[in-house]
């Protein structure tokens, strides 16, 4: 049997972040149990009408948030056990809710930090309505084999070794968290284990004291002693001394009480918990309570590492008696299923991958791109463009080369507000539409019209120059199976007004004598369908394409330059927009040509 809790309990949590972590610990406890998962929801406002995901074993289970606790109980009507995770400001009235619950029997209060006025009224509450109230300040109950409240026991490898999966013999009851870890594998070492282990807290005025659940082992057939820890300050102790004293008790009672150091120390010094502070006249010491607790028949080690051969004793005395018997062996308790990425890295399976990346790596401190690590290139003085080249390209430009391509996104950042990407951020932006779905509108917008000749030029000029086409055969090709050419012709550039973007370009590349086939033979083309009509010149998008293919990049890659410099401009009409506060965008009716029918009878609807 156990105390407070059994594979039966259900459980609400009360609190974010700190409840779902303590969730997740129990839930290791019941894949190492192997009994079902004891959580049934949670409290907490923020959080109400979403599920918090919790591993157990190799299951994920959904365990709904409520934003009060009747809410909670009335969707599980099984839950009889809250855990307060609840901050110090907030953690009264959380605890006061779930002591008013019908259906809530156990509530232990995990928060520190409670006004020693909040601890005594819930107290009181408790007791005015027949319930247990552990805390504040603890680290839960476990009960061996049957239920973990709170994150009391440690990590998994604590579990398997203080052989938590199965009933032992001992209680054990701590004012110290801590503490109570360590005693739960003494008694596993020096014993069979224990029954249950409870953390009552080292607050001044807990909700529960050493007698109540005294009273609790000793009534619980399965236990047969009882591991004590307490600390100087208060008098939980002598009222655990006179319970024992009060007649003959069927359990064996060890205790220890720590904080003998304060007879060498100024008196009234606090040691960690609220309540470990001797009176000033001596009230409380450690001393006085051991000796209380030895007086009333308690066994008593000297020391603290007397406390495992006390225990050791006590066992063998209770084997002997014929009052227990040896555990009989139990099979291996189960190890935790490892993650996927856990077992890849031990070898012991083999997962086939489901995309490759030859660009990035991110398994290490810092992505690497194209196995350069960013800070690295940061630290030495690379730019942007080196990283362009590196993420499509898989290659560190020359300087030259990153000279143009900056030159590149700079040119081709934005065309003012009247093109179409423009335009359609801009009308998103005035509808309160957001950054990333106004910016993601306007690059629809890109295609074969507007920005998607750079890919279309570099296809059929890289076509051309790999073919050996002179301009004539190329341009013959392209009329009879594809149209006209991607790269050339703009609607208000011409010879007479050129494109100075196109100039800029063209002047710079030449000057650094890097070899350009196709850009020669973009201009080759140019000149001669400009003696046809003096707007079909040569225009950005054509420029650009014939450029990054000289400078070696993937044609696939050449529409990212566009997409690139130009997402900068549509960002900055973005917010150009939402600084000057524009109104809803509504095209005025004199730009529309209403070509529809005039207003006509709408004829009779036919039977």
């Amino acid at each position: 049997m156990s105390i407070l809790t059994t594979k039966n309990t259900r459980v609400v949590i009360q609190g974010g972040p700190a409840g779902e972590s303590a969730a997740r610990r129990m839930a290791e406890f019941c894949h190492l149990s192997r009994i079902p998962f004891n959580v049934a929801a949670f409290v907490f406002p923020p959080g109400a009408g979403k599920t918090v995901e919790i591993q157990c074993g190799s299951e994920l289970i959904s365990v709904p948030t409520y934003k009060t606790v009747a809410e909670a109980t009335d969707a599980h009507p099984e839950i009889d056990t809250s855990l307060v995770y609840i901050g110090p400001s907030r953690a009264y009235a959380g605890t006061m809710e779930a002591l008013s619950s019908p259906n809530i029997k156990l509530v232990s209060m995990i928060t520190e930090g409670i006004p020693e006025r909040d601890a005594k009224k819930l107290r009181i509450e408790s007791e005015r309505r027949g319930k247990t109230f552990n805390g504040p300040s603890s680290i839960g109950i476990l009960s061996a084999g049957e239920a973990r409240l709170g994150v009391i026991g440690g990590s998994y490898d604590n579990l398997v070794l203080c052989k938590l999966h199965r009933q032992g013999s001992f209680g054990v009851i701590t004012k110290s968290g801590g503490l109570s870890n360590e005693i739960m594998w003494i008694c596993s070492q020096f014993a069979d284990g224990i029954t249950t282990a409870i953390g009552i807290g080292g607050d001044t005025y807990p909700g529960s004291d050493f007698s109540t659940y005294l009273e609790m082992f000793e009534n619980d057939p399965q236990t047969k002693a009882v591991v004590m820890v307490g600390e100087m300050g208060g008098d939980l102790e002598e009222g655990a001394a006179a319970w024992y004293a009060a007649k003959k008790r069927r359990i064996k009672l060890i205790g220890v009480v720590s904080g003998y150091c304060q007879e060498e120390l100024p008196k009234g010094m606090k040691f960690g918990h609220a309540g470990a502070k001797e009176g000033r006249h001596g009230e409380g010491s450690a001393r006085a309570k051991s000796e209380a607790l030895q007086a009333a028949g308690a066994i008593v080690p000297a020391t603290f590492g007397g406390l495992g051969p006390a225990i050791k004793a006590a066992y063998e005395d209770i084997l002997a008696s014929g009052e227990a018997k040896a555990p009989a062996t139990s099979a291996e308790p189960q190890n935790l299923p490892k993650t996927i990425d856990e077992a890849v890295k031990d070898g012991d399976v083999f997962a086939e991958p489901l995309l490759k990346s030859s660009i990035c790596d991110d398994r290490g401190e810092e992505p690497l791109y194209s196995g350069y690590a960013a800070s690295e290139l940061i630290d030495k003085g690379y730019q942007i463009p080196h990283v362009i080249g590196l993420l499509w390209d898989k290659r560190l430009l020359s300087p030259v080369e990153a000279e143009i391509v900056k030159r590149i996104v700079i040119l081709s950042a934005d065309h003012g507000p009247c093109v179409s990407g423009a335009l359609v951020t801009i009308i998103a932006a005035c509808a309160g539409i957001n950054m990333a779905q106004a910016v993601a509108a306007g690059m629809i917008m890109i295609g074969p019209r507007f920005g998607g000749a750079v890919t279309g030029a570099g296809q059929w000029f890289s076509y051309a120059v790999k073919n050996k086409m002179d301009v004539d055969e190329f341009l013959a090709y392209m009329k009879k199976n594809v149209g006209p050419v991607p790269g050339i012709g703009h609607r208000v550039k011409s010879l007479r007004n050129p494109d100075k973007r196109v100039k800029s370009l063209v002047s710079y590349v030449k000057s650094t004598g890097i070899p350009t086939p196709h850009l020669d033979f973009a201009l080759q083309v140019e000149a001669r369908t400009t003696v046809k009509k003096d707007t079909l010149i040569l225009n950005v998008d054509g420029t650009m394409a014939a450029i990054l293919v000289d400078l070696g990049f993937p044609v696939d890659a050449l529409n990212g330059f566009f997409i690139l410099s130009r997402t900068i401009g549509m960002i900055g009409h973005w917010i150009d927009q939402k600084q000057q506060g524009s109104r809803l965008v509504r095209l005025f009716k004199y730009l529309a040509n209403y070509v529809s029918p005039k207003k006509r009878e709408v004829p009779p609807l036919d039977s």
